[in-house]
This record gives C-alpha cells, structure tokens and sequence, in this order.
C-alpha cells in the first residue's frame, strides 16, 4: 500500500514539474497553426516565402511566429499574392507572467505565444489577357 502511495505521489510530483517547467501556450496551443488554402478555380499552385507547398485546396502546418508571402499561381491566370502576419497572444503572456519566470522563457523562445493572423485564404483568380 505504501508503495503506491509513494508511486502515485511521485507520478504527481512529475506532472506538476513539467507543467511548471513548460509554458501555457507551448503545451495547449503549440508553436504552429493549420491554414486551409482554397482559390477560384482550384488546383492552383500554392507557394510558400517562394518554395511550392500544393494545390489548392490544401491545409498547411505553419510556424506561428513567422510572417509568409503567399502566392497563388495557375496558367492561363494572374498570379495572386497574400501575406500571413502574426500577433502575439496577450493573454498567454499574462498566464505565463502569472506562473512565473520558466513559462515565460519557454514560450518566448518556442515562440508559442504567437498566433498566425489568418486561417483561411481563399485566392479567387482573374484570367490573364
């Protein structure tokens, strides 16, 4: 019996150290964000900061604290470009200064209190004349 005690106790003491020892955003929201990319019409070539990444429709993973130029490309159209921004998420910075410095280090430098400014990016696509 006092085995598990101990067992259970230390299980415990674990799991409280390593959500001390993680930041808030780091372990709920991560360090990335899903964008779904669509254009009209579809299947047109979709290049990410200038490397090609699929045809729409397309979900992409991206890192949350980067900006991206965007670019929609389909012969026969004009080319469509967008930028994704991103913003730091003040109330994760308040949780983390709440719970103390380790938080605060560890989401600053995963950069996980950022959140990518757009989610879906629909490219409706003119014909070139």
């Amino acid at each position: 019996m006092k085995k598990r005690a101990v067992f259970g106790s230390i299980a415990c003491l674990f799991a409280v150290m390593v959500w001390l020892l993680s930041g808030c955003a780091t372990v709920f929201k991560g360090t990335s964000n899903n964008v779904n990319f669509s254009s009209d019409p579809s299947a047109a070539k979709v290049y990410v900061n200038g490397f090609l990444m699929g045809t729409t429709p397309v979900k992409l993973k991206l890192e949350s604290k980067k900006v991206y130029q965007i670019e929609f490309k389909k012969e026969g159209f004009e080319t469509k470009t967008f930028t994704i921004t991103n913003h730091v998420g003040v109330g994760w910075v308040i949780l983390d200064i709440v719970l103390g410095l380790v938080p605060v280090i560890v989401d600053a430098a995963t950069g996980a209190w950022y959140e990518l400014d757009q989610d879906n990016i629909n490219a409706i696509l003119e014909k070139q004349q």
